[in-house]
């Protein structure tokens, strides 16, 4: 009996694993539900985020965490990519909190905006950028025709999403937050913009 309280004892002081092996890296966050995202955005990059989020949601309810958490610190990338996460945070029943961190730049914007209302926070040294939808393209000229009208969706698309997680109008938010150029913010004007609720030294 002495050796078994001896051995429980070694066990925890070894680790949160299984017989007392400690977790492998990024377990402990997983099982937290917080997600840190420090890529460009695509197919392959988010798609361990969408994974992670799915699975929480496919949980049992006792099991389930009350929130999931969103790190982001990401320069941008394919929209299409960003939309497909977006889609799935707006889906999952677990409120999904955002936390800029770094950088939150163009499709970072975009899913760092997605997070539920209220939950979407920022570190003061937070760097942002807002900008309108870019693409290059070549090819024929039924190709270029076909890439135009994609491009017109894609740029309603972000229209109806700044303005939806803003509650800015068309015009405000091209003026303010889509005008030609880059449109660097800080996190102060973010929060002013309603793109994001608060700044946070802690998260």
């Amino acid at each position: 009996m002495a050796d078994l309280d001896r051995k429980k004892k070694e066990d925890k002081a070894k680790g949160p694993g299984p017989a007392g092996q400690p977790l492998a890296p990024g377990m402990m966050m997983w099982e937290a539900g917080i997600m840190y995202f420090a890529d460009g955005f695509d197919a392959k990059t988010t798609t361990p985020v969408i994974n992670t989020i799915i699975e929480k949601n496919l949980m049992p309810n006792s099991q389930r965490p009350n929130e999931l958490t969103l790190v982001i610190n990401s320069p941008g990338g394919q929209v299409h990519s960003a939309f497909a996460l977006i889609d799935t945070m707006k889906g999952s029943a677990i409120p999904v909190k955002t936390v800029g961190l770094g950088m939150i730049a163009s499709c970072g914007l975009l899913t760092f905006m997605a997070g539920a209302k209220g939950r979407r926070v920022l570190t003061p040294n937070t760097s942002i950028l807002s900008h309108q939808y870019s693409w290059g393209s070549g090819g024929k000229e039924h190709e270029l025709f076909a890439r135009v009208r994609e491009f017109e969706l894609s740029t309603e698309r972000m229209l109806n999403h700044y303005m939806k997680c803003t509650g800015l109008n068309e015009k405000k938010v091209r003026d303010i937050l889509l005008p030609p150029e880059d449109r660097w913010l800080s996190a102060k004007e973010a929060v002013r913009y309603g793109i994001a609720d608060k700044i946070v030294k802690t998260y």
